[in-house]
This record gives structure tokens, C-alpha cells and sequence, in this order.
């Protein structure tokens, strides 16, 4: 079962090595997308590619979404953030707003936050009572088994830093006046509540870890590494997906 104590908060790449290889995975995961998409190989479409990112506020979800996507043609891609619920979303089931966001195949969406604000900030800041938090534990699981049954690839990020670094990571958003608008109210008050989070952290994990679609934790502290084992994690789901769905990825030499 994954857990945060597990994570090796230690490991890096140097700025120079994790650019060279992320743009390898770069390429091979445009080969991919491009494949899925039946613009090279046999022109079938592959697999709808689902990619989710989790984890507490700067640790470096927008900077890892943004080198997952950069290399790919943005027509191909779509890129899906979620807030708190409108007051229209609130009147229907918590899952009932991500579905739209939901790729077919030979699509690819990425969710900057999803359905796990369920039991994560709606669990702690009191706005999903106690017996609707534990209900959506196996709602959740039972919603991401069925989009995998129907062929969905989904790759299920969190990203993790230390109480420190987050910390260093603020004040530094705060001297910056043009990342100041990054950091809110609601991310300072996240943090006096760490220890809160941690514990929903936990019960989520141990929950929600299944089969179909794993929780890939990730060694946040640097940035270089994180970026890289987000891309090479997103690389080798999807090698695996288009296997099971019946197609031999392609290789490299021969897409380009």
C-alpha cells in the first residue's frame, strides 16, 4: 500500500541531466499520444488516457502538467482544473462534475485536482459530512474501476514535499510579485491544518490504492526529478495500456 513515509524526499536530478531526460520522455510520450490518436502506426484509436494530479498546494502540480504537456499539440490534449463545486455542481452527486472532462479514445485529459477533494478538503474543512466522506471512498474506486473496465488508462499522482519545503516554496510565492497571486488565504490556512490533511492523506491512500489504477506517489523536493518520474510514470501506463488494449507501441525511430 502506498503511504507518505515511504517516499525518498532526497531524490534529484541536476538541472542539466533532468532536462535531457525529459525531453526524452517528452518525445516517446508524443509518439504515443500521436499513436493513440491514429495519426501514425495503423491509424486505429488507442486508449483514452486519463492523467490526475493530487498533492499539497506548491509542490509543483502546475510546473509538472506543464512539461507533461508541452511537447504535445495542444488539440490533442485537454487540460481540466477543478475548484470548490458551483452551486449548481453542489446539487448533484460529487463525481457528477468530472464526467464531462472524462476523454474518449484516443484522447487524453489532465485534472489539475479531481474527485479526491472529496475526502481530502471537503473532509477536513467540514464541507462533506462524515458519513458522505467514508461513502466516497468506495464510490470513488467504484467509479474508477468502471472507467477502466471501459478501457481508460488512468495514472493517479501525488505529489509530495516536506512541511518545510512547502513552507520555503510560500515565502518565496510571496517576494515574487508575479507568482504572489499564487499564493491565497486559503493556502496558508491548508497549511496550519497539515497535520489534518496528513491523516486524510493517509486514509485515502489506504482506501482508494487499487488494482486498476494505483496511487503513484512522488518525490516532490526537486523539481527536475518529480517532472521526469511524472513523464516516465505517464510513458510506461500507457506502453502498458495500448498492450492491453491490442496495440504494440510504437518505436520511436519509426514514428518520427
Amino acid at each position: 500500500m502506498a503511504a507518505l513515509d515511504d517516499v525518498d524526499l532526497s531524490l534529484k536530478l541536476s538541472g542539466q541531466e533532468g532536462r535531457k531526460q525529459l525531453h526524452d520522455a517528452q518525445q516517446r510520450l508524443l509518439a504515443l499520444r500521436l499513436q493513440a490518436g491514429g495519426l501514425i502506426g495503423d491509424g486505429s484509436l488507442g486508449p483514452p488516457l486519463c492523467v490526475m494530479f493530487e498533492g499539497w498546494d506548491a509542490a509543483g502540480k502546475g510546473g509538472a502538467i506543464r512539461r507533461l504537456t508541452s511537447a504535445l499539440d495542444p488539440r490533442h490534449v485537454r487540460v481540466s482544473e477543478f475548484g470548490a463545486p458551483s452551486e449548481i455542481e453542489k446539487r448533484h452527486h460529487f463525481l457528477w462534475r468530472f464526467w464531462p472532462s472524462i476523454p474518449g479514445w484516443g484522447g487524453m485529459t489532465v485534472f489539475d485536482r479531481s474527485w479526491y477533494g472529496r475526502v481530502l478538503v471537503e473532509r477536513v474543512e467540514g464541507f462533506a459530512s462524515e458519513p458522505e466522506w467514508r461513502r466516497a471512498y468506495k464510490e470513488i474506486v467504484d467509479f474508477e474501476c468502471a472507467l477502466c473496465n471501459e478501457g481508460v488508462v488512468l495514472v493517479k499522482f501525488w505529489l509530495h514535499v516536506s512541511e518545510k519545503e512547502q513552507l520555503h516554496r510560500f515565502r518565496a510565492r510571496d517576494r515574487d510579485p508575479l507568482k504572489r497571486w499564487k499564493l491565497t488565504g486559503d493556502d496558508w490556512r491548508n497549511f496550519s491544518k497539515r497535520s489534518e490533511y496528513e491523516r486524510a492523506i493517509a486514509d485515502m491512500l489506504r482506501e482508494t490504492d487499487h488494482d486498476a489504477a494505483p496511487w503513484r506517489l512522488i518525490a516532490a523536493e526537486n523539481k527536475p526529478y518529480a517532472r521526469v518520474a511524472v513523464l516516465r510514470a505517464v510513458v510506461e501506463a500507457y506502453e502498458q495500456g495500448l498492450r492491453d488494449s491490442g496495440h504494440e507501441p510504437v518505436e520511436l525511430e519509426a514514428a518520427l
